[in-house]
C-alpha cells in the first residue's frame, strides 16, 4: 500500500534533520494516514479508505463525504475515490 491520501493525493515529503550543531541528515515526513469508515448520505453506504487527518477535518468540514466529492479535483482522488465520486454524481442526477 502507498503512504497516499486517497481524497487529496497528499503524500511523503523530504526534508533534514539538523542537529544542534547543524548536522543535516535527510528523513521523510510521512503524512499521518488513518483507515476510516466513511458513510454517503445518498447511496447509503459506507466505504472504507485510507486518509490523512487533515482530509478527515476537511470532510467534517464541508459536511460529509458527498460534499467533499462534490468539490475534489478528479486529479487529486484514487481510482477508488474517483468511482466513489461517479456513483455520488449520479445517485445525485437520478434523484
Amino acid at each position: 500500500m502507498s503512504r497516499r491520501c486517497e481524497l487529496t493525493g497528499k503524500g511523503p515529503m523530504s526534508g533534514n534533520n539538523v542537529s544542534h550543531a547543524k548536522n543535516r541528515t535527510r528523513r521523510r515526513f510521512l503524512p499521518n494516514l488513518q483507515e476510516v469508515s466513511l458513510m454517503s448520505d445518498v447511496l447509503g453506504r459506507t466505504f472504507k479508505l485510507r486518509i490523512s487527518n487533515a482530509a478527515l477535518r476537511t470532510v467534517d468540514h464541508r459536511g460529509g463525504l458527498d460534499a467533499f466529492m462534490a468539490k475534489a479535483k478528479d486529479v487529486e482522488l484514487s481510482a477508488d475515490a474517483l468511482k466513489i465520486k461517479k456513483d455520488i454524481a449520479k445517485a445525485q442526477a437520478a434523484a
